[in-house]
């Protein structure tokens, strides 16, 4: 079982506890979130709760979570439209809709991208797992754009020395709070497990090296667009490194507030170029962002 703790802050006061919970377990439904509760594998401030009860300032949530090497389940193909821009016999890229699982959990085990994978094609690679076919690399549920899909172990193996040894460019582009005064920098900044949450991700001195390097495409009067380059790849990176610039993504109810205008973090990734394992040509995708993320954009640039 993995132990978890959240302190409630001032944007959660008010919400229902099984709401909160499902927000910061993105892997998980909010039917297993209640299940938790139900079967007591939750508690607020040491006592055992109903599922909608209203969060108040600096309560303390413990919960369980099973750990994967207890969870059994299948993965059954689904008739979901992919979005693919290139595909050949060793691999694919697609465009993932935000909103969309790269893969099934204990908990979500229909709707993902690998459900629709599985329907559209026998040939996946599995070097990641019988649960993870053909995903070399992932995106956060909430983060739309570019995936390279291995169909052979080959392939798949190949494409992951190239983003281990960070000769892979990704691009993403973020809608942030703030006005960032530098129009491109570089952050270097270690990131590891938050001590104080272990849900979360932080700039801490015992963490990975971590490089994001960003460029400012827009300012509005209080948000900024931004491209972010990825040099490293750790988990939920350029959402850490932007938070910890002060400048959290507009939506991102993790490392920054609930949004008025957006649901989800408003971060695409738009840009991806790898070396092709058999072809040994370089290739560049381009996925233009979600009306939403534009619509976005329109919002703030009538609000300057």
């Amino acid at each position: 079982m993995t132990n978890l703790q959240h302190i409630v802050k001032e944007e959660h006061v008010g919400t229902r506890l099984d709401k909160l919970l499902t927000d910061l377990n993105e892997d998980y439904s909010r039917q297993q979130i209640q299940t938790w509760i139900k079967k007591n594998d939750v508690t607020v401030n040491g006592e055992y709760v109903k599922a909608n009860y209203k969060c108040k300032l600096n309560d303390e949530i413990e919960w369980e979570i099973p750990s994967e090497n207890e969870q059994t389940f299948v993965i059954h193909p689904e008739l979901i439209p992919l979005d693919i821009l290139y595909e050949d016999d060793y691999l694919l890229v697609l465009n993932k809709p935000k909103g969309m699982l790269v893969h099934p959990t204990q908990a979500v085990q229909s709707n993902t991208l690998v459900n629709g994978l599985k329907n559209y094609t026998g040939q996946l690679s599995n070097s990641s797992g019988d649960h993870r076919p053909g995903i070399v690399h992932r995106l956060d549920k909430d983060t739309s754009g570019l995936l390279v899909v291995a169909k052979d172990n080959h392939t798949h193996d190949q494409l992951q020395v190239q983003f281990q040894a960070q000769t892979v460019t990704r691009i993403y582009e973020a809608i942030v709070e703030g006005v960032v005064l530098h129009q491109s920098g570089i952050i270097q900044a270690p990131i590891g497990r938050n001590p104080k949450n272990r849900l979360q991700m932080a700039v801490v001195t015992e963490g990975k090296d971590a490089e994001t390097h960003f460029q400012v495409l827009k300012r509005f009067s209080n948000h900024t667009h931004i491209a972010c380059t990825l040099k490293t790849g750790r988990t939920h990176q350029i959402r850490v490194h932007l938070k910890y610039m002060k400048h959290p993504i507009v939506g991102d109810e993790v490392y920054g507030k609930i949004s008025d205008y957006i649901q989800g973090q408003a971060l695409h990734a738009k840009q991806l170029s790898f070396v092709h394992p058999q072809l040994k040509q370089k290739m560049t995708f381009t996925a233009e962002p979600p009306e939403e993320f534009e619509k976005l954009l329109q919002l703030f640039q009538s609000k300057s």
